[in-house]
C-alpha cells in the first residue's frame, strides 16, 4: 500500500535578512525577516509511502542525496512523524518513503534552494499522509527544516516572525503576490555549490562583532521595510533592503572562520545597481548566502535594468521572477 502526494514551492528573496539563531537545534533566528515569494522558481517534490519499499529513497535533481542532506532530511522526518502521532493525526506506520525533488534553478548557489525544498517536502509529507493542517503548522514544520522555508510557504511579501518561543516563530503573508508588481532580476555569477552551507554560517554569527548590533537593530529595519511593502514605497524598501544586506554581509566575512560568499563580478553589479538608482532607475541590490545579486525593481525599470545587466561581463545568465504564491499541492 502506497500513498503519495507532489507540492510545488517558490523560493524566496529576503529584504531584511536571516543570519544566526538563538538556538540552533530549533533554527529560532536571532531575529525576524521579511521576504518575497519568487513566482518563476520553484522546487517540485513528490513525496511517497510505501509498505513496500525496501529502504528510504532521496534523490535530489536526479541524483541521490549526498549523506549530510540525507541524514538532514531523515532526522526532521523522524521528528515530525513523532509529532504527527503525538497528536494522533496518524495512526499506522506510514512504511518507508520515496523523496524526489527537482529544483528550476540552480542548487545551493544563494538562491534559497533549501527554503523551496523543505516548504515544498512539507507540504508534500503532510499531502502524502493525508492530513490537513494550517499555513502556522506548515510554517512551523518547514522552519524546522530550513529556516527560510516557513517564508516559502505563505503567499506572496511574508514575514517571519523571531517570536517568543518554538511555537510561535513561523511565517505569515505580508500582503500577497499580486500587491505590488515588482521584478527580481537575479544575476547568476556561480551556479556551484557554495562550499559552507547556510546552516553551518549560522553557528557561528555570534563570533563577528558586528552580530549583536544587527539583531539589536533588526526590529528598527523590519518596521521601515514593513511599511515600505504595505505603502508600496520604493525608495524606502531600496534603502532599508541595501542596509540590511550589507550589515549581513559584514558578519560573514568577520565571524570565525570569516565567510567570503562575494565574487568581483558581485562587487561590479552592487556598484553598477547603485549608479543605476542615482541616474533614476527604481532598482536596488540585496543578496543571500552566495554570489549572486538578486536586483529587484518597478516592473516599469525592470526592462532597463536587464539591458544594462546583460552588458556587464561576468554574469552567466539573468533570471527574471515577480512575486510567488503559496506552496501548494499538485
Amino acid at each position: 500500500m502506497s500513498k503519495t502526494a507532489t507540492a510545488i514551492a517558490h523560493p524566496n528573496i529576503a529584504f531584511i535578512k536571516y543570519w544566526g539563531n538563538r538556538d540552533d537545534a530549533l533554527r529560532l533566528p536571532a531575529n525576524g525577516s521579511i521576504s518575497m515569494n519568487l513566482e518563476s522558481l520553484y522546487t517540485r517534490t513528490t513525496v511517497t509511502f510505501s509498505t513496500d519499499l525496501r529502504n528510504n529513497v532521496i534523490k535530489i535533481n536526479g541524483k541521490k542525496a549526498d549523506n549530510a542532506t540525507e541524514f538532514r532530511i531523515k532526522d526532521w522526518l523522524d521528528d515530525l512523524i513523532c509529532y504527527l502521532y503525538h497528536k494522533k493525526w496518524l495512526k499506522d506506520a506510514p512504511g518507508n518513503v520515496e523523496i524526489i525533488s527537482e529544483n528550476s534553478f540552480p542548487t545551493g548557489a544563494g538562491i534559497a534552494s533549501s527554503a523551496s525544498a523543505f516548504a515544498a517536502l512539507t507540504l508534500a509529507v503532510f499531502g502524502a499522509l493525508g492530513i490537513e493542517a494550517d499555513e502556522n503548522v506548515l510554517s512551523y514544520w518547514a522552519r524546522h527544516g530550513s529556516g527560510s522555508a516557513c517564508r516559502s510557504i505563505p503567499e506572496g511579501f511574508c514575514e517571519w516572525a523571531r517570536g517568543s518561543s518554538n511555537e510561535d516563530s513561523t511565517a505569515y503573508s505580508l500582503a500577497p503576490a499580486s500587491h505590488w508588481d515588482l521584478v527580481d532580476l537575479i544575476a547568476v555569477i556561480s551556479g556551484k555549490h557554495k562550499k559552507v552551507g547556510s546552516s553551518k554560517g549560522h553557528w557561528s554569527a555570534d563570533t563577528s562583532p558586528f552580530q549583536e548590533q544587527r539583531v539589536r537593530t533588526a526590529p528598527e529595519r523590519i518596521a521601515v521595510c514593513r511599511q515600505a511593502i504595505l505603502e508600496k514605497d520604493f525608495s524606502a524598501l531600496a534603502e532599508v533592503s541595501e542596509k540590511d544586506m550589507l550589515m549581513m554581509h559584514s558578519v560573514m566575512m568577520t565571524q570565525e572562520p570569516p565567510l567570503f560568499y562575494w565574487e568581483p563580478v558581485t562587487i561590479r553589479v552592487i556598484k553598477a545597481v547603485r549608479e543605476w538608482r542615482e541616474e533614476g532607475l527604481d532598482c536596488f541590490a540585496t543578496i543571500d548566502a552566495g554570489p549572486n545579486v538578486h536586483v529587484i525593481c518597478t516592473s516599469e525599470s525592470a526592462p532597463a535594468v536587464r539591458e544594462r545587466l546583460e552588458k556587464l561581463k561576468g554574469i552567466r545568465e539573468i533570471l527574471s521572477s515577480g512575486p510567488g504564491g503559496k506552496a501548494h499541492l499538485v
